[in-house]
């Protein structure tokens, strides 16, 4: 719909677009006669729409308000009439930007649906949308544009993943500050500390859901009989606690001097994403904090895609479950 600024683009088939609402239609006219119009502006004879309105008509499924002026439509309907017309005219190359997030979700479905058909019989689909799922279930190919620039370019699922952690760095840069681990501190400084939180470390930085994890944390002492537990926190990139573990919430209180505790969490049931780890020491209550470090440690969950590419989970974590089938 634009004069390029330079370079050029090469066609080989007929486009059909569906841009913002209303782009190509004229909004005094009714539904039906800007059926004929888009037809014609397709270069579609006048037998060729006349044979097509019944099947745009049934698509549409607006019922009367297709002999209704447009301007009078909802933004549902108008997205209803106007991807009918696009998907029925048989295009070769249909272009969508975003125009189907106002429909609702059967027509969401029903739109997809015809769009799958148009992909097998070998028609080409320029997808434009901020919907990650969308791109990464639909799409074999991406682009990530930015600013007007090609951020990224390559197969659907490599793109959106790029895309993905873009955006959660973009949220932790302004909810969290990691702090690095420090070597084990002197008792100087922490003059009142009785029990000290040395360092804590990971066997390592990244996993895949379904690894093993182990966090390991080295204390030190002032005093001679403990009674303690120990703590840790895992928290997302917008500073949301995800999980905590604490000895004390399971029945073990630490009453000798440990110089290292560790704990595992196997067969790990997080999701893509980056996470910092927290970890203190409390009284046999959880009352009080002897020390604490937070923010000491990241790690980073790498996706497990299935068969087909798409990741195993999404959400928060991925719990364990089992599928039952019934005949």
């Amino acid at each position: 719909v634009l004069q390029p600024s330079s370079g050029e683009v090469v066609v080989n088939g007929r486009i059909s677009a569906l841009l913002e609402l209303g782009a190509g239609f004229n909004m005094e006219y009714s539904g039906l006669e800007n059926i004929r119009l888009n037809g014609m502006m397709m270069g579609l004879s006048s037998d060729e729409i006349e044979r097509r309105i019944p099947q745009i008509i049934e698509f549409a499924e607006i019922g009367d308000f297709v002999y209704q002026p447009v301007k009078t439509y909802s933004s549902g309907m108008f997205a209803r009439l106007a991807f009918a017309v696009s998907i029925n005219v048989e295009p070769d190359i249909l272009i969508i930007d975003e125009a189907l997030s106002v429909g609702d979700m059967y027509f969401q479905e029903k739109c997809y649906e015809q769009m799958k058909c148009m992909v097998k019989s070998g028609k080409t689909i320029l997808f434009v949308s901020h919907s990650l799922p969308a791109v990464r279930n639909f799409c074999k190919k991406a682009i990530w544009l930015q600013n007007g620039s090609i951020r990224a370019e390559g197969q659907a699922e490599d793109v959106c993943y790029r895309y993905q952690r873009y955006q959660e760095d973009m949220v932790s840069k302004t909810v969290m500050q990691i702090e690095k681990s420090e070597d084990k501190p002197t008792s100087n400084n922490k003059p009142k500390n009785k029990i000290m939180i040395c360092s804590v470390w990971l066997d390592r930085q990244c996993y895949y859901t379904n690894e093993d994890i182990y966090i390991h944390i080295a204390l030190d002492y002032r005093i001679d009989n403990v009674n303690f537990g120990v703590g840790i926190i895992i928290r997302n990139q917008k500073n949301e606690i995800v999980t905590l573990f604490n000895t004390i919430r399971d029945d073990i209180v630490i009453t000798e001097k440990l110089s290292e505790i560790s704990i595992c969490i196997p067969n790990n049931d997080f999701v893509d994403g980056i996470y910092s780890v927290s970890a203190n020491l409390c009284d046999e209550l959880i009352m009080y904090p002897y020390d604490k470090k937070d923010f000491v440690t990241t790690f980073t969950i790498m996706p497990v895609n299935n068969k087909n590419g798409v990741p195993i989970a999404d959400g928060y974590f991925r719990a364990k479950h089992e599928w039952i089938l019934h005949e």
